[in-house]
């Protein structure tokens, strides 16, 4: 490699140390854009008289959820039950669930570990109305 450089001449020397500069600036900005993505632990209280019947987790900032983390389970008022490993790619996660009626109830909780979320009566549920 150190002879094809040196037999390269002023112009095309040139040419090639432009070229991976150019390269090295475009490939650090993608690289420190890149979030590392963790598991985290989230328990979900139902103090709620609703029957939570699908939960899915997103970025905070973002509508695009992923698969149902509950795989065809429910969780019943008065129940608890915990998300085991749940991907995080940031400092938070959105967690979205979904009742019997296919209302939806939101809440951003942090990536650390036992994050928790209760729901209750208490919250105005989104049921698209």
């Amino acid at each position: 490699m150190r002879r094809l450089f040196d037999n390269l001449q002023g112009k095309h020397r040139l040419a090639v140390i432009l070229t991976a500069l150019l390269l090295i600036a475009v490939a650090i900005p993608l690289l420190s854009c890149a979030q590392t993505q963790t598991a985290t632990t989230i328990t979900i209280n139902n103090s709620s008289n609703w029957e939570i019947k699908h939960v899915y987790l997103s970025p905070p900032d973002s509508d695009d959820w992923g698969p149902d983390q509950l795989n065809g389970s429910a969780i019943n008022p008065g129940q608890t039950y915990t998300l085991n490993n749940a991907a995080c790619t940031g400092s938070s996660v959105k967690v979205i669930s979904e009742d019997q009626n296919g209302c939806f109830l939101y809440s951003v909780v942090a990536c650390a570990d036992n994050a928790s979320w209760t729901i209750t009566n208490d919250a105005a549920p989104d049921c698209g109305n």
